[in-house]
């Protein structure tokens, strides 16, 4: 076998290896994000209504702003969703289309926007209530037992587990721009749930992804 057959079969397995084995990791600072230049995995998700949204074909109609936040009952996840709200307009005028996904349920989701008190988000928000998507993406992991305990029991906070394990499951706060082929252009990520990316910063990624993608 010659040896180009040889170099791009290790890296269509190593492409396979990499979207058939998603993962949970054990902590946000164990995470191990897709990178730019990466495809997107093509799941199902919900919508708040509990209908199923293929990604692939919501990918394919225009180039994506893609927000991964922890729920409805995070403050600083509210914040983001109300910055990314006054920047819509901005993000569809350079022809992006913006979805956040949360491990909400469908109906914790639709309990969420009908707590934001005539703040409409018209943008979309999709459930990964099985972590199928933040997992593939890299960006789930296991909340310590301390502060799920903390959650549900202090707070009384209503969050999906994972079913083989029982374990709570969260994204890290991250947020992804991919073109219509559902590849990446830019990342972002931070292991502090309390830091967001700011709207300006996510502007300028997405004028520039534009520039780079043409």
């Amino acid at each position: 076998m010659k040896i180009q057959h040889i170099l791009l079969l290790s890296l269509s397995l190593f492409s396979f290896n990499l979207l058939a084995a998603p993962r949970i990791a054990q902590s946000p600072e164990d995470i191990k994000p897709l990178l730019n230049g990466m495809s997107a995995p093509l799941v199902s998700l919900q919508d708040a209504t509990g209908k199923a949204v293929e990604l692939g074909t919501v990918l394919r109609q225009q180039d994506t702003v893609l927000v991964f936040y922890r729920g409805g009952w995070c403050p600083y996840c509210n914040l983001q969703l109300a910055a990314l709200r006054q920047i819509e307009p901005k993000l569809e005028a350079l022809g992006y289309q913006l979805i956040a996904v949360t491990p909400d349920s469908p109906a914790a989701i639709q309990a969420s926007l009908k707590d934001t008190k005539g703040a409409a988000i018209s943008y979309t928000l999709l459930s990964d209530s099985q972590f199928n998507l933040s997992s593939a993406f890299g960006v789930a992991y296991y909340l310590d037992e301390k502060t799920s305990a903390t959650y549900l029991n202090s707070y009384k906070l209503n969050l999906n587990k994972e079913a083989s394990s029982g374990k709570v499951v969260l994204p890290v706060p991250a947020v992804y721009i991919l073109n219509k082929a559902g590849v990446v252009q830019y990342s972002y990520q931070h292991i502090n749930y309390k830091v967001r990316l700011q709207p300006e910063l996510l502007l300028l990624a997405a004028r520039l992804a534009k520039q780079t993608d043409q």
